[in-house]
């Protein structure tokens, strides 16, 4: 249901409170204009802190600095005259008590009266004793239709025109930003060369990194990583390669519905991170990273609008891939009392979201430690596929060592025993076998060589690996892999083997 078909279903309704989070006030105003006059011709009354009540002239300047004066005017207006009440940042006020009382009062004797109070906010606010009486009602970003409008509409203005495909994605690029953010970038191109131009579309992609940084809550990560630079996870590679044209239009018309998500349980320093990356890169997405801690915020209700905030956002830049590292550590205290529930009602909004969505939002989450994750996550239906990302096999300790040494050492190449190094190396992840490499780069470097293979030999020798400082977590891993909870990323790994000896 849009946003006017469900304020037109709460007026009809008599809701008496309606708050609306948004940072988009001209929208929202324009939008509630047009539905008063549709539905019964309503008269709309604004009011703000400064300037009080306008539009009307009888009550010009009613109730300026006085936001229980400015609700006073709703008892005053006939009970019989329908009307709907515009409130500008009234969020700041509701913590009094006299507003808070006043407020409830209303919420009573307007359910017998055609009248509306709408609370306009950028953040959602409410406190405890007004969620009961106060119905939010979520106003999104504008869609691809009203962009476009909007772009033509510049353009005719302009005298000129852009072609079928640049105008598509001008409009792509521009989805997940405001309106106003949106009039403000294409008007900047258009006084800096006198009209929109195909180039633009990298002004409106910097303007949105702008917009998200500014959410502190996600993080527009640049993507260089490619799926060949994964070394190994050959049946995580297949699977993810089988779905690169899944977001297309073809793969709508055939029928597939837009792939939802995956969670890659592992040991730590596996490639967890590094596949996240080279999904986005090789599906050509956004990444966008979500720090789970950044939803969590001091006020009451501060975290719910936050993870409200993260999951429109995300769902206005779609199609693009959000990546949640480490999402075990997020929720870890589930179930707690120390918080008042908080966590308890992201995670709850955050799974439901999962399970619903409909937008093409690819989640990938990352987790090294499975029994901190609720059992209501590893549900099917939340991710497409759960894969165990296990350590590598002496085979995928080779094709490790020959992409970093592809990278370092192109041109030397073959004067290293990669065969060698892979066999020296057992239980050594990914991230280790680099930091190998770079402490052998240190051996080195401080005598004025290039580093060997025997450099390598003695780094790897002097670290102590994961794989033996915590025995115990990544046996518990392993088995529960083992157990048929997860498909694993490597079709040749040591569990594989192990699984298939068990069926036997």
């Amino acid at each position: 249901m849009s946003f006017r078909d469900e304020f037109e279903l709460l007026l009809r309704a008599r809701y008496p409170l309606i708050y609306i989070p948004t940072y988009e006030e001209e929208r929202v105003e324009t939008a509630i204009r047009e539905e008063a006059a549709r539905y019964g011709n309503r008269a709309i009354y604004t009011w703000d802190f400064v300037d009080g009540y306008q539009g009307n002239p009888n009550d010009a300047g009613f109730g300026r600095r006085n936001p229980l004066q400015a609700l006073e005017l709703v008892e005053k207006i006939p009970a019989s005259a329908p009307g709907i009440f515009i409130l500008r940042d009234f969020h700041r006020f509701l913590e009094d008590v006299s507003i808070c009382r006043k407020l409830r009062n209303l919420a009573r004797s307007l359910k017998s009266q055609p009248k509306n109070v709408v609370l306009l906010a950028p953040r959602l606010a409410i406190p405890e004793d007004l969620s009961e009486v106060i119905t939010v009602l979520e106003f999104p970003l504008p869609a691809a239709d009203e962009i476009r409008s909007e772009v033509e509409r510049l353009l005719a203005a302009t005298g000129h025109s852009l072609g079928g495909k640049v105008l598509d994605e001008l409009v792509s690029s521009c989805q997940g930003l405001s309106m106003e953010r949106i009039r403000r970038i294409l008007a900047r191109a258009i006084a800096t060369h006198g009209e929109l131009q195909p180039e633009d579309v990298e002004l409106v992609l910097e303007e949105k990194r702008q917009t998200i940084r500014q959410t502190q809550i996600l993080e527009f990560c640049p993507t260089t990583e490619k799926i060949s630079d994964i070394g190994g996870l050959d049946n995580l590679k297949d699977w993810l390669l089988r779905r690169g044209g899944a977001f297309s239009e073809r793969a709508r018309q055939y029928g597939l519905p837009h792939p939802r998500g995956l969670l890659l349980v592992g040991i730590q320093g596996t490639g967890k991170s590094l596949t996240a990356k080279a999904i986005a890169h090789h599906w050509h997405l956004p990444l966008l990273r979500l720090d789970v801690g950044r939803l969590f915020g001091g006020l009451v209700g501060e975290s719910e609008s936050r993870t409200r905030q993260m999951i429109q956002v995300a769902e206005a830049l779609a199609p693009c891939i959000l990546w949640i590292d480490e999402i075990d550590k997020a929720f870890s205290g589930l179930g707690g009392k120390g918080d008042a529930g908080t966590t308890n009602r992201v995670f709850g909004t955050f799974i439901t979201w999962l399970a619903e969505k409909t937008s093409p939002v690819f989640v990938v989450a990352t987790a090294n430690d499975i029994q901190s994750l609720p059992p209501e996550m590893l549900r099917k239906g939340r991710f497409d596929e759960i894969f165990f990302v296990g350590l590598p096999t002496q085979d995928e300790r080779q094709a490790i060592f020959t992409v970093h040494l592809s990278r370092l050492r192109s041109h030397n190449l073959k004067s290293y025993d990669i065969e060698r190094l892979a066999y020296e190396t057992p239980d050594f992840s990914g991230a280790e076998i680099e930091q190998t490499l770079v402490e052998a780069m240190h051996i080195g470097f401080s005598q004025n060589r290039d580093f060997t293979t025997d450099d390598i030999l003695e780094a790897a020798s002097q670290m102590i690996p994961l794989a033996r400082t915590a025995q115990e977590q990544i046996q518990f891993l392993q088995d529960w892999a083992a157990a048929g909870k997860a498909r694993l990323a490597s079709k040749h790994s040591n569990l594989s083997c192990r699984i298939q000896r068990q069926l036997q």
